[in-house]
């Protein structure tokens, strides 16, 4: 008796598909170039594997049982797996990478993200994409330990870490926000230092495990209510948690709907500059003389942060990401 695994084959789920699209065995015989008593030879070598009937046989014609039409239905899924498997291995055969991983800063649009990769889907490639959301240090982490291919967002300091090429994204403007019945919402002159700190500030967690997490804009001793993003924190200086410094672009509908309070500081405020980074291929890998230095996939995204539509996108463009369906 043969085992599930032996008779579980492509030609196997096939036949199953024809006999259910045309009716019978015989018109499915004609359409795959057999003889009906083959197909029912077939048929009963699955049936006997998998200790089950999926044909009524008391129907003149190939009615399916419950068992039959699961397997129906799991097949045509396995059928487009396997097509998927093969068109992938093609498309890595001419230079596309099997997985490509980008590392994104909270700083940058989700929104802009999302269009990326639906133009980026429109190539069918054999790439999946795998998106990571880091904060701070955690984006050049995700880089240089090789558990992403792409970082973008990340910040431009005065050293990079080596075997990298960089290219500057853009700046973006922080600015301190309040909810409007926030303590600090009435002050009419600048805040200084010595009364910032005794308000609670909302910050966000550096995502680094292994690289010293950065700690941007908090004073010591005092108190601090941490969050996972930028969205979390917004979120937070909403509903008057805390006080803090936020990406301008991400707030600009809340502050232009009274929702927060913008104030000045007595400190200079921050225009920091952000970037993009990829690994330098190996030169010593093995075939690395034979291969493409990039990968077709890292080459496409290379090119839309070449735009500068694409770039200031990327700080500027925040919005509602629309929820499927709506």
């Amino acid at each position: 008796m043969q085992t599930s695994r032996n008779v579980l084959t492509p030609d196997a789920l096939l036949m199953m598909d024809a006999i259910a699209r045309t009716g019978s065995f015989a018109a499915a015989a004609r359409e795959l170039g057999k003889v009906p008593s083959s197909l029912t030879y077939s048929v009963r070598q699955l049936e006997d594997a998998l200790d089950v009937l999926l044909f009524d046989r008391r129907s003149r014609q190939a009615r399916l049982t419950a068992a039959g039409t699961e397997l129906l239905h799991e097949g045509r899924r396995l059928l487009e797996q396997i097509d998927a498997v093969a068109n992938r291995v093609k498309r890595v055969a001419t230079g596309w990478e099997t997985q490509l991983t980008i590392a994104v800063d909270g700083v940058c649009s989700r929104l802009t993200m999302f269009e990326l990769c639906e133009a980026f889907y429109t190539l069918n490639p054999g790439t999946r994409l795998r998106l990571r959301t880091e904060v701070l240090a955690g984006t050049w982490e995700a880089l240089v330990t090789g558990q992403a291919d792409l970082a973008i967002g990340v910040g431009l300091g005065d050293s990079f870490p080596g075997g990298v090429q960089v290219k500057e994204l853009g700046s973006v403007r922080f600015v301190f926000a309040v909810a409007p019945h926030h303590p600090l919402a009435a002050r009419t002159t600048p805040i200084t230092d010595a009364e910032l700190v005794n308000h609670r500030a909302v910050a966000v967690a550096d995502s680094a495990q292994r690289l010293a997490p950065l700690t941007v804009n908090l004073l010591p001793g005092q108190d601090v209510l941490t969050v996972a993003s930028i969205q979390h924190k917004i979120e937070a200086l909403l509903r008057c948690m805390g006080c803090g410094f936020v990406p301008e672009p991400m707030v600009h509908d809340h502050v232009d709907a009274g929702r927060l309070v913008v104030k000045t500081m007595e400190r200079p405020s921050r225009l920091p500059k952000i970037g993009y980074a990829w690994r330098n291929p190996d030169p010593s890998a093995p075939g690395a003389a034979r291969k493409p230095q990039l990968g077709l996939a890292l080459k496409w995204w290379l090119g839309q942060l070449d735009s500068p539509t694409t770039r200031t996108a990327l700080l500027q463009h925040h919005g509602q990401v629309p929820l499927a369906g709506m």
